[in-house]
């Protein structure tokens, strides 16, 4: 026979498993808000611009399926490539001499004083809105009346088409991306750089090391996560500039700044939402492509 004692023991030593079994859904329900954001505004989108691009639907009625004929005409058409190779070319005007400038004004910051006033001063185009700042870019760099061709002829040189030549206007729109971008990747590689001991520079220094080894040996390997984050961020940047573009030169001239986001926006302004997503699909395949080949080439640099 069990005694009431030994009963009384046998409930109390089960109160806490019971416990301990509703402890575990407290996780879940602390990630449960994420979870259910990030599938309503997140997963669902995309899933659903992935079943847009097998149709041809216009934004209202029945989604016809259509199978691959939207990712058929992209990859057919000259003006999808013109847009991808616009974008290749300012992707490499930006991200390398971001890369490096950003490094450079980092390390170059990292004692320096009054780095707080700094800091707030390489954000600032950041935060500044867009627009404002391309109607500043406009007049900067007109080709008759701007502050840059007054300073060219003021030094014998050539007034240059800025806004009115192909060529010119990617370097001038590059000139805006980057004006504007890399104080964001300056505060990053600074923080990367802060997670460096000090330790191995006063050794490095012990050893006989330099300047210009140390920053070879020691801050670039040391930073390679940072750089291939910055890389990253800055590829999407690239590959998803619509305002800059619109607002300086319209895509123009002749279609010479019409990047893959100023593209993907003529179909959604045509109606063409099964393109559209197409478009979006194959762009994101392409930015993943160039992102996991740029992270490639610095971890190398890192395994080294």
């Amino acid at each position: 026979m069990v005694t009431v004692t030994e009963a009384a023991g046998t409930r109390r030593e089960a109160r806490p498993v019971r416990r301990r079994r509703r402890v575990k859904a407290a996780p879940y329900l602390f990630v449960a808000p994420f979870v259910l954001i990030f599938a309503a505004f997140s997963a669902y989108p995309i899933f659903f611009a992935l079943q847009l691009s097998f149709t041809n639907w216009k934004g209202a009625g029945v989604l016809e399926f259509i199978g691959i004929a939207n990712y058929r005409f992209l990859l057919a058409s000259p003006d999808f490539w013109q847009s991808m190779a616009t974008s290749g070319a300012l992707w490499l005007l930006v991200v390398p001499a971001q890369v490096l400038l950003a490094l450079t004004i980092a390390v170059a910051l990292r004692k320096a004083r009054f780095r707080g006033l700094f800091s707030a001063a390489l954000i600032a185009p950041f935060v500044t809105p867009l627009v404002a700042m391309a109607q500043v870019w406009i007049i900067l760099f007109d080709k008759d009346f701007g502050a840059v061709n007054h300073g060219l002829t003021s030094l014998g040189l050539p007034a240059v088409g800025w806004l009115t030549t192909s060529i010119w206007a990617k370097v001038t729109v590059a000139l805006l991306v980057l004006w504007r971008t890399t104080g964001y990747a300056v505060i990053l590689l600074m923080a990367g750089l802060s997670s460096i001991p000090s330790d191995v520079y006063e050794a490095a220094r012990i050893d006989g090391a330099g300047a210009w080894h140390q920053f070879w040996s020691i801050t670039v390997p040391l930073v390679t996560r940072t750089l291939s984050f910055v890389v990253v961020i800055g590829t999407l940047t690239v590959f998803q500039l619509f305002a800059e573009p619109y607002v300086v030169t319209g895509g123009g001239p002749f279609n010479g700044t019409r990047t893959a986001g100023l593209y993907l926006y003529k179909h959604i302004t045509n109606s063409d939402l099964g393109l559209g997503a197409a478009n979006s699909m194959l762009l994101v395949v392409m930015v993943l492509a160039l992102s996991l080949a740029s992270i490639r080439l610095l971890r190398s640099r890192e395994d080294r």
